[in-house]
């Protein structure tokens, strides 16, 4: 299969193109060693680089209060979790000892973070040279705060995360550029993202982004046991990578694979529970912490119930916002499930797992009850795999930017009126992130009902016939789209 160049594939690369003697030739010959993977990788590690120059001041810096770090917007819970969560002391997360509850809080993350914690503390800690752990047990949690071996450790704390990140997000980048057969270059809205420079360090959600990627690639390469193994790990580490359930039971149920949805989901619960049990074991009541939390947890940061809450004198009760966002939720799902069922019939293609799961992940994000910066990321992979066009990404993430650099405005009051009262331009900070998640579903819907505006050459996503060629045996009883490449790079669907 031959590769899309982006200089010849998308308009905005093409334009670019120009400054460095425009797009690529017919003829032009490939590098015997910079693979378009080798490069991607290469712009991934610098992005990287670069997302830790930013966080620098934040985790580097001594003496600055919390409104500095919010004005230098460089802020990351890495810092800030490592005493009060016990992980300066190494306290398992989920300890139901008396002792230790008394003096730390519970991580309130999914365990698959705080196992990640947990073990980068342990390094840390091995790295420092620390050897007198158990005594700090000895002393109260607020001379932590102020012991220089602890500062250290902080430092090395971040470090070792940054680290696993970067290998995270090298990884991510990786299986991306094998998703879509022939289209590597994808992946580079991915690996050149401002939004991954700016929330890659700020919490644990690289670990989630990297197994969802996993999933979609396992996927596409008719590993319906592997992808629910990967969707399970990543709901142990946050909740969203479960929606991408729903895209794969919206392409089993047109190509009548119901076995491939059987085994992923099977899989997947599985795989949650067995990753969970550690922790259920050594602490239940711990182990509720992290739905308790959720649950209880009212009108946050960067979400539409904020501005709600803040407009009406009485704010809004938290049951009201469970009920009102899980009933939209739903219906959003549901309207996924029906365009998925609709979508491309006509031409014989089935909507890709990218598409379908980052609609139900943005219905998910536009409604829920909080928007932290890094969230962002949730979507990213996804975004960049459904619509691979610079054009949209650009002005998806211009967004994105946008909304984070007012969240960091309004939370060190630099919003606040002069006469008191609700900071009402970061309220235009939420309403344009929305705004551009808006933007791009309406897009890549667009995409779905009208294939030929798809981008991506291969319609197929997911499982195919490894090799059988007769329909009902080897393909569920449902014909194959192909796409045959025709003169200047225009594309005709076919079912043959």
């Amino acid at each position: 299969m031959s590769t899309a160049h982006p200089t010849r594939d998308d308009r905005v690369v093409a334009a670019v193109s120009e400054v460095v003697g425009g797009p690529v030739g017919e003829h032009a010959g490939r590098h015997p060693w910079w693979t378009p993977t080798r490069v991607l990788l290469l712009m991934m590690a610098a992005i990287f680089a670069l997302g830790m120059v930013q966080k620098a001041p934040c985790s580097l810096a001594d003496g600055k209060d919390q409104k500095w770090v919010y004005s230098h917007m460089c802020y990351t819970d890495l810092r800030p979790l490592y005493v009060p969560r016990g992980l300066a002391e190494l306290s398992w997360p989920y300890s139901d000892d008396e002792g230790t509850r008394d003096r730390y809080e519970v991580m309130e993350y999914p365990v698959g973070i705080s196992y990640w914690a947990y073990g980068t503390a342990w390094i840390t800690q091995v790295l420092g040279g620390s050897d007198d752990v158990d005594a700090r047990e000895d002393r109260p949690v607020s001379d932590l705060y102020g012991d220089k071996d602890v500062d250290r450790e902080l430092t090395i704390f971040v470090l070792v995360n940054a680290v696993g990140f970067a290998a995270l997000a090298l990884l991510s980048v990786w299986l991306m550029a094998r998703v879509n057969p022939g289209r590597p270059w994808d992946a580079a809205a991915f690996a050149l993202s401002p939004t991954l420079v700016l929330t890659g360090l700020i919490n644990w959600d690289l670990i989630a982004v990297a197994l969802v990627v996993g999933a979609l690639w396992a996927w596409s390469r008719d590993r319906p046991v592997l992808t629910g193994v990967l969707i399970g790990l990543g709901t142990a580490a946050k909740l969203y990578p479960l929606f991408l359930l729903g895209g794969v039971l919206v392409i089993c149920l047109r190509r009548r694979r119901y076995g491939a949805f059987a085994l992923a989901s099977v899989w997947a619960a599985v795989t949650w529970a067995l990753v969970n049990l550690p922790a259920y074991l050594s602490g239940p009541d711990q182990w509720k912490v992290f739905w308790s939390f959720n649950a209880e947890r009212g009108a946050d940061l960067g979400s539409v119930w904020l501005i709600a809450d803040q407009l009406t004198s009485d704010g809004i009760e938290v049951a009201t916002v469970n009920d009102i966002s899980w009933l939209f939720f739903g219906g959003w799902c549901v309207g996924v499930l029906v365009l998925g069922l609709l979508a491309g019939r006509r031409t014989g293609s089935v909507p890709r797992l990218a598409q379908l799961g980052f609609l139900i992940v943005a219905g998910f994000l536009l409604v829920n009850k909080v928007y932290s910066p890094q969230y962002v990321l949730w979507l990213l992979p996804l975004a960049v795999l459904a619509r691979p066009r610079w054009r949209d990404q650009i002005i998806w993430q211009a967004t994105e930017v946008f909304y984070f650099c007012t969240v960091w405005w309004y939370l060190g009051s630099y919003l606040q009126p002069a006469g008191g009262g609700d900071a009402g331009f970061y309220w235009v900070g939420i309403v344009v992130r929305m705004a551009g998640e808006l933007y791009l579903v309406t897009v890549v819907a667009r995409d779905m009902l009208l294939p030929h505006n798809d981008p991506v050459d291969e319609p197929l996503d997911g499982p195919v016939d490894s090799g059988d060629d007769d329909p009902v045996e080897g393909g569920g009883g449902v014909a194959h789209p192909h796409v045959d490449r025709v003169a200047h790079g225009r594309h005709v669907r076919t079912v043959r």
